[in-house]
């Protein structure tokens, strides 16, 4: 259960007239209501991007709208997307990608909304707008469940985890919303399952809506003009239903809610998402979790210890020694020899749970029915459904169910331990024309990095907005004297044969780049084994040089990293995968990137390979059509972590010569923002690598 309204809505009123692309002309106008009022500067990109967008809501029409940095798209969408919910008494839905951006336009853009509202009488009724954050059902703490784990702790806790439960009453007294992640240290996750709100014993039924964090959080939803959400939690949604879940009609509009309509910032990153999303994911870890809250045979406590006596411990007992050689199994034959395999044909495993998921589902049936209407009897049949829901999807991944997906076994967590079964649509198109695109409502995507070799019709068919209008706009910064660009040519191209020695000239090439850049350097790596390599060599000598010097992998998440970065003013930090995009430290705080290699994805993930098979059967090229538009896109989205702002200065630095020794090379030039380079060799470097002198003018 992840959705956050229950409820069916009353009948909506009849949709007004939306004010939203006559006013937005005034207010992104030069001279506009935006500079008179608040004396930001007029930016004719922005201004384009606020009229398409405003009449993709007036005609509930999909958009994609590519925005260089710099062009201000979020007050772009979200100026209009208030207008327009105001209007016709409907809720704009914006979802992003990273953390970062969303408390950007929390802590920012929609504030600068409300002052541009209040400074104009034109727009006064628009300034009282409400805006929420949504926030998957997990995260909040139940007040009610709270109150009966408490009551029932002698059956369901052990006294270590009754001491959680004592911490977690303590912090239920002090914090203003209930969510998880502000309690320090975060709850111990079997103790969090019993108290949090995803249950159907936390409802407007069973709880006092006052004190519930989170029905409090529900109504708040209900009585949002705009929702923020992120990509994960969006997708998820859609796929448990999205607006039909929560009381549309088949024929009726909206996405997640019944007559929404939708902005998806940072969009380049939808596909991915998406799938990760629309596909199976079934752990070791949450199987155990899930038996382990009926009984813990450890602990001897769990929601059948008081009801359905030794029979139904018996039972949960027999799934736990089903599940570990079920599990087991699947680890020693698939999985010894590498972490992540893909499974070809059905019948991998014995059906080893289907038995006891089974006999268990039956038995928390048959109690449920024992029981008047009440909480009891709503948590069993909730339990009963978890356990029809486990049992589904094993089943499916064993008989590899769904002909559209590519499934796959996986290993994870720190000691490599959980086992997880995974499946994902290899077309992605066809469920986002359904559930996205084909909502009769408007959905705009937009991003910096939408086009693919300067079109964006490819990123449309992957994700089936094949009928939207799509635009691009270019950053209005300047980038022919604020960014300069270097090539390395005498780093070997990357071959087993020549491992070590591209791995000497890369450690060689970024020790010479940090120490002549007085600014902050951020280095892009596409090899996790790389990364750690040439980080044991090169930590020790930034420590002796008084360098600070950080890694994706440690203690700190990429937004307390990007907030170091930012303090620091100096710092290097060695990113891979995830820190080519979201990244945002203006100003001298990163005065370089550098990319040790282009980044394109090893075909050896099962949802990459099982893509490059379905292209060649209808006689296509996965690398033109799939390998090489994906790493493009990355690419872009590396170099544009360097300039955020109009002053900001730096050096983008390519430590590939594929740039310049492959025919494909010139792809990633004609995407730099400045494709102006120069060379670099080892020779002549000291000569030809010039960073900028001083910081910029502010």
């Amino acid at each position: 259960m992840i959705g956050l309204r229950d409820d069916t809505d009353s009948a909506l009123p009849p949709p007004a007239a939306s004010r939203a692309p006559e006013l937005v002309a005034r207010v992104f106008a030069e001279g506009g209501w935006l500079q008179d009022a608040l004396q930001l500067e007029h930016r004719p990109e922005q201004e384009q991007m606020g009229r398409a967008v405003a009449a993709a809501f007036r005609d509930d029409a999909p958009l994609l709208f590519e925005a260089g940095t710099g062009v201000g798209k979020s007050l772009a969408y979200l100026v209009p997307g208030i207008l327009h919910a105001i209007d016709q008494s409907r809720q704009l839905i914006v979802s992003t990608h990273t953390i970062s951006l969303q408390e950007q336009l929390e802590t920012k853009d929609l504030p600068i909304c409300r002052r541009l509202f209040r400074s104009n009488p034109a727009l006064a009724r628009y300034a009282d707008f409400k805006a929420t954050v949504l926030v998957g059902k997990s995260n909040y703490l139940c007040t009610t469940r709270l109150a009966h784990a408490l009551a029932d702790r002698a059956t369901l806790f052990a006294d270590a985890e009754y001491d959680e439960l004592q911490r977690i009453a303590a912090w239920a007294g002090k914090t203003e919303t209930g969510l998880r992640h502000e309690l320090r240290p975060p709850p111990r996750p079997e103790v969090w399952d019993v108290v949090n709100a995803d249950s159907s014993s936390c409802s407007r039924k069973h709880c006092d809506c006052e004190k519930c964090f989170y029905q409090r959080a529900r109504a708040r939803l209900r009585a949002a003009n705009v929702i923020v959400v992120n990509h994960a939690l969006l997708f998820a949604l859609i796929n448990a239903g999205g607006a039909q879940a929560h009381g549309a009609t088949t024929d009726a509009r909206g996405v997640l809610f019944p007559d929404d309509f939708v902005v998806l910032d940072e969009a380049h990153t939808v596909p991915d998402v998406a799938t990760e999303n629309f596909g199976l994911s079934l752990s070791s870890y949450g199987v155990e979790r899930a038996l382990k809250y009926l009984y813990n045979p450890r602990t001897q406590r769990g929601l059948l210890r008081k009801r359905g006596g030794a029979e139904a411990q018996q039972l949960v007992l027999d799934a736990l020694d089903a599940s570990r050689q079920f599990f087991d199994f699947i680890a020693n034959s698939l999985l010894t020899p590498r972490p992540v395999v893909r499974v070809r044909e059905p019948e991998a495993a014995e059906p080893l749970l289907d038995g006891p998921l089974t006999a268990l589902h039956r038995l928390l049936g048959k109690l449920a029915d024992k029981l008047d209407e009440g909480r009891e009897r709503d948590e069993l049949l909730e339990q009963k459904l978890r356990i029809k829901s486990l049992q589904a999807g094993v089943t499916e991944w064993l008989t590899l169910g769904d002909p559209g997906h590519v499934y796959w076994a996986e290993r994870s967590g720190r000691k490599q331990t959980i086992v997880t079964l995974r499946s994902a649509p290899i077309d992605v198109a066809p469920e986002l024309r359904q559930h996205l695109f084909g909502c009769n409502t408007s959905v705009v995507c937009t991003s910096a990095t939408l086009a693919m070799g300067g079109e964006i019709a490819p990123f449309a068919a992957r994700i089936g907005a094949d009928d939207a209008r799509a635009v691009a706009v270019k950053s209005p910064f300047d980038f022919e004297h604020h960014m300069r660009v270097y090539v390395a040519t005498d780093v070997p191209l990357p071959s087993p044969q020549e491992a070590r020695l591209a791995l000497d000239a890369l450690t060689d090439y970024i020790r010479f780049c940090t120490e002549r850049v007085r600014g902050g350097s951020l280095v892009l790596f596409t090899s996790y084994a790389d990364m750690r390599a040439i980080a044991t060599t090169l930590e020790p000598v930034y420590r002796a040089a008084g360098r600070p010097f950080m890694m994706q992998g440690a203690e700190l998440s990429r937004t307390e990293l990007a907030q170091q970065m930012r303090h620091l003013g100096n710092a290097v930090l060695f990113g891979t995968d995830s820190f080519w995009t979201g990244v945002d430290v203006p100003g001298d705080a990163l005065a370089q990137v550098i990319i040790t290699r282009l980044p394109f994805d090893p075909p050896t993930h099962p949802i990459t390979e099982a893509r490059c098979d379905h292209i060649r059967d209808r006689g296509g090229n996965p690398f033109n059509e799939l390998t090489l538009p994906d790493a493009l896109i990355k690419f872009r989205q590396g170099v544009g972590r360097l300039i955020r702002t109009a002053t900001d200065r730096g050096l983008i630095t390519i430590l590939d010569s594929r740039v310049l020794a492959k025919s494909y090379g010139r792809l990633f030039v004609e995407c730099l923002p400045n494709p102006n380079f120069m060379r670099l060799s080892r020779r002549d470097r000291e000569e030809r690598f010039l960073p900028f002198a001083s910081p910029p003018a502010r």
